[in-house]
């Protein structure tokens, strides 16, 4: 592969690899991260979004046309898109309850069904998961951040920044409330950072060992790096939306509960 990913032999690669460059630049810390490989994970999130699509697609017309509301006893599309959505909402429900998990399952469930097939496309040989580059997995820490503070607001009002200065203390522990104030500042400020370092460290690092393992022995050596490989995919993505379903459950909860 002369980029490392089969998206290089896409007829307009280079035009697009050559105007990037020209706007953006190739150095380090730029969107076109590493060079002519950040072009390839925008190539991955567009054909994981289209992929995301299609599941959908297939999954709206199967229950439009399905003569029952009772799952198949096989795995399809359908099946497997129910067992995404019951997880995520189960796992959402305990943390936030029922009420709130429904309401916000469009924004999270739709992250853990991005990371999760973001993740995935790794495990296939000579593709690049976008999920392995800061640009992919920074974007999607900030939507949640921006969601949790906005929906903090929205249902919390002035209380959701007061809470940051910690409990009253009276004028004499007005200091120690400011500098409360502050250290809940900068850890609020670093969850995004967190959420897309974390996932973006763990998918480089089974993306890399994968990409070794493969090129020394092609065939039998690599079968338990892909059995570890898949559970970091899931894994990953779990990590994601329950830290995301923990930060908004907490920003929309209200003081007295």
């Amino acid at each position: 592969m002369p980029h490392g990913s089969w998206f290089s032999f896409l007829p307009f690669h280079d035009r697009f690899v050559h105007y990037a460059a020209e706007h953006f630049g190739q150095d380090g810390g730029t969107w076109i991260e590493h060079g002519p490989v950040g072009v390839e994970h925008v190539y991955g999130g567009l054909f994981v979004l289209s992929l995301i699509a299609l599941f959908a697609v297939v999954t709206d017309t199967s229950l439009y046309n399905a003569k029952s509301v009772v799952p198949e006893n096989k795995l399809t599309i359908r099946t497997f898109m129910e067992l995404m959505v019951e997880t995520i909402f189960t796992m959402m429900s305990d943390v936030m309850g029922k009420k709130a998990a429904r309401y916000f399952m469009p924004l999270i469930g739709t992250c853990a069904v991005f990371i999760l097939f973001s993740n995935a496309i790794g495990l296939v040989p000579f593709f690049l998961p976008p999920t392995d580059s800061l640009n992919t997995t920074l974007a999607l820490g900030l939507v949640i951040f921006i969601a949790t503070h906005i929906y903090g607001l929205k249902e919390n009002g002035t209380a959701h920044v007061a809470h940051l200065f910690g409990p009253w203390l009276g004028p004499l522990g007005l200091p120690l409330n400011i500098l409360l104030f502050l250290i809940e500042t900068v850890s609020h400020l670093v969850r995004p950072c967190s959420l897309a370092i974390r996932l973006m460290a763990n998918m480089m690092a089974d993306h890399m060992v994968l990409t070794i393992f493969l090129g020394l022995v092609p065939f039998v050596v690599p079968l338990p790096m892909y059995v570890l490989g898949t559970i970091v995919v899931i894994v990953q993505a779990l990590v994601f939306s329950l830290l995301s379903t923990v930060y908004i459950g907490m920003a929309i909860e209200h003081a007295d509960h």
